[in-house]
This record gives C-alpha cells, sequence and structure tokens, in this order.
C-alpha cells in the first residue's frame, strides 16, 4: 500500500529514518510528513511502535478533482464502500489542502459526506451516522494541484497521545516531538540523561521508553482493527513482535528530572508511574540551581518557558543567566540540549551553540540547540 506518516515539522528526516528502520519501503520525507510504501504487517507495526508520526494514513484512491462534482464523482467511485461503510458504522472526514474551487475543508468534507450517505441510501435506504470523537471509520482527504488523495486513518485520535500523560503542566510539550528531540539529541541510554526543568517529564518519559524498547501503541486500540480487512492473526504477531522487544527490567544510567514547582513535580512523578518508569527515573521537587549532577558526564535536555505562553521575558533572562551559569560550573564534560523559541532568551545562557535544528512547536518558531559544554 502506499501510505504518509504525518510528522511534527522540523522532523520529518527523523521520521524517515525511524519508518525504514520499522520495514517501510521507499520512505520520502515531505513538508510535515514522510511517504513509504508498506505491507500490511508494516502498516500494524508502525502503529504500534513507531514514536513520531502524530497520524498514519493508508491510501485508497487518487482522482482528478477541480471542484464539487468531480469531488462527489470522485469519492462515490473511489472504494468498495459496500463493504467497508455499512450504514451501522459512525464515520468522519479530515480536509488537508484546497483547491480554487474547494477552499474551505469544512465545505469540502460536508462533500465527501454528501457522497457517501447518498450511495449507502442507494444500497440499503439508511445511512451512517457522523461521529467527530469515536468514529468507525475516519477518512482523510488531501486535496492539491495533482487531485485528490482519499485516504483512510488507521487512529481516530492523534498517536502522540500514549495515554500515560494525564497530569500534565501548562505548555506541554507532545510525545512525538519529545521522542524526535531525544533522538537527534543522540541519546541512546548509555549515558546519565538530566532535565533541570523537566515540567511533566515527557522529554525524560519518551527517553527512557525509546532506550528500553516500549512500544508506544501496545496497549491502545485502533480504528484499523475494524476495517474490512483486517487480519488479527498478523495484528497479533505484531503485538508479539513489539511486545518482545521491550526491555522494562534492563538497568539504565542516572536519569534525573528536577521541578521546581511542588505540583508539577507531582504531576510529572504521576506520569512516570503511569509510563511505568519509576524504577527508571528519579523526579526531584527541587531548584535547579542546587541540582547535583551525576559524576558521569552524560546529557542535559530542556525545554524552558519562553516568554510565548509561559512567564514573562524579563524574569526569564535571569532564568536563562543560571542555567547558562549552572552549566558551565557543574558540567563539565557534558552535553546540552535545549529547545529554544525566542533567541534573545538563548543568548542569555552566553554560551555558543553548535547546532541549531529548526523545529515547530505548537505552531511557535524554535531551534533545538546543541551546546558542547568544556
Amino acid at each position: 500500500m502506499q501510505a504518509i506518516a504525518v510528522l511534527p515539522q522540523g522532523l520529518e528526516e527523523e521520521g524517515a529514518k525511524e519508518l525504514t528502520a520499522l520495514g517501510a519501503k521507499a520512505v520520502r520525507p515531505l513538508r510535515r510528513a514522510a511517504a513509504f510504501e508498506a505491507d500490511m504487517a508494516c502498516f500494524y507495526r508502525l502503529h504500534l511502535q513507531a514514536r513520531l508520526p502524530f497520524r498514519l494514513l493508508r491510501e485508497i484512491a487518487q482522482f482528478p478533482c477541480r471542484g464539487p462534482k468531480e469531488l462527489y464523482e470522485g469519492v462515490q467511485s473511489a472504494f468498495d464502500w459496500e463493504r467497508w461503510l455499512h450504514p451501522s458504522m459512525s464515520f468522519r472526514v479530515d480536509v488537508t489542502g484546497s483547491t480554487p474551487e474547494l477552499s474551505h475543508s469544512h465545505f469540502t468534507a460536508l462533500q465527501v459526506k454528501n457522497a457517501l450517505v447518498d450511495l449507502q441510501r442507494q444500497f440499503w435506504n439508511q445511512r451512517s451516522d457522523i461521529d467527530l470523537d469515536n468514529p468507525d471509520l475516519c477518512l482523510h482527504l488531501h486535496l492539491n494541484r495533482e487531485g485528490a488523495v482519499l485516504s483512510l486513518d488507521g487512529s481516530a485520535g492523534s498517536l502522540h497521545r500514549r495515554g500515560y500523560r494525564a497530569a500534565m503542566g501548562i505548555a506541554p510539550l507532545k510525545e512525538n516531538l519529545a521522542a524526535g528531540l531525544i533522538r537527534l539529541s543522540g541519546w541512546d541510554g548509555g549515558v546519565p540523561l538530566v532535565d533541570p526543568l523537566c515540567g511533566s517529564g515527557t522529554l525524560l518519559i519518551e527517553a527512557a521508553s525509546q532506550a528500553l524498547g516500549l512500544a508506544p501503541g501496545l496497549n491502545r486500540s485502533f480504528l484499523l482493527e475494524g476495517w474490512a480487512d483486517f487480519k488479527p492473526n498478523l495484528w497479533q504477531e505484531e503485538q508479539q513482535r513489539a511486545s518482545r522487544r521491550e526491555r522494562r527490567n534492563e538497568q539504565l544510567p542516572t536519569i534525573i528530572g528536577c521541578e521546581q514547582e511542588p505540583t508539577i513535580a507531582n504531576q510529572a512523578q504521576a506520569n512516570v508511574a503511569a509510563a511505568g518508569l519509576e524504577q527508571t527515573i528519579s523526579i526531584q521537587s527541587n531548584d535547579f540551581r542546587n541540582l547535583i549532577l551525576p559524576e558521569q558526564p552524560g546529557i542535559i535536555v530542556c525545554n524552558p518557558p519562553y516568554g510565548e505562553r509561559l512567564g514573562r521575558e524579563d524574569d526569564l533572562e535571569a532564568l536563562y543567566q543560571d542555567l547558562g551559569r549552572f552549566a558551565k560550573e557543574r558540567a563539565s564534560g557534558w552535553q546540552l540540549w535545549l529547545l529554544s523559541g525566542n533567541p534573545k532568551l538563548s543568548g542569555s545562557l552566553k554560551m555558543k551553540a553548535s547546532r541549531r535544528i529548526p523545529i515547530s512547536n505548537g505552531g511557535i518558531d524554535c531551534r533545538w540547540l546543541h551546546y558542547s559544554i568544556h
């Protein structure tokens, strides 16, 4: 099958590498996505094991589409709807892209819905309900200059939601973005890992989960389990494969998160426990200025506030100055990776970054900055 992984902006290359490592073929990074080819086993495997995608879309049809009439007819003839969409099933339509005659996603989605329910009335004299939250089938339509691409979404909700994060701090980092940042840092579980401003603990949880091979999709359900061509035996094989890769009892180097605000530190501890990592990650309710680092040099990662959604810039300038001082005075031989959404504030570190990787964090233009501390 032809398929698309929807990815965080800035992580397209890392996402493509992950898809390839999990068996996808002909992988091509795109903007905020990667195109690939996969057999059914690989498509199942990606849902269970891939850490970086928001969504995995299975292409079912491409057709010319300049306006509403072509869209209506194209959708009706695109697929074996009699087999795939019985009126007892609910569905949802997501739309991306546009054409001059189909410039409003809501109208476009309505046109797709009309095409399908009209067809159902011909077949059965009844129609499906629309369910935006928990549909039985989720369709994705992408419009571009070449025409329309219609796909099935393997999951109703975004894959970044792992399920361990009931407790969230303000302005949390999405789990798949955190996983990608850890990959870019090169941390693989070989040296200590410290987050001096850990917030909800997401960077550390994703890092430890990755190092221990914990499959993010193993304990959740997916829409693809209700598809007309779902293969239960193959799905079970891929679940077992994902389960065998897990190394929960493996001892990792010291992983420490530090959070000054006690309420948020408690939230981080709850998230760590929900992820089953309380033996692996230590959360300290402490000011990072008092933090004692492990003797063995490792990697410091952090996503400090940058005044966009949290904190006043004046207060934050002092925070960044203290963070830079902490790194230079106490972290000699360590590597620091910092997500910056404010160049003025990261300048207050008084350190020179050796790498600056562009990343979009919730629509904020950021840089994942790397510093070697001497």
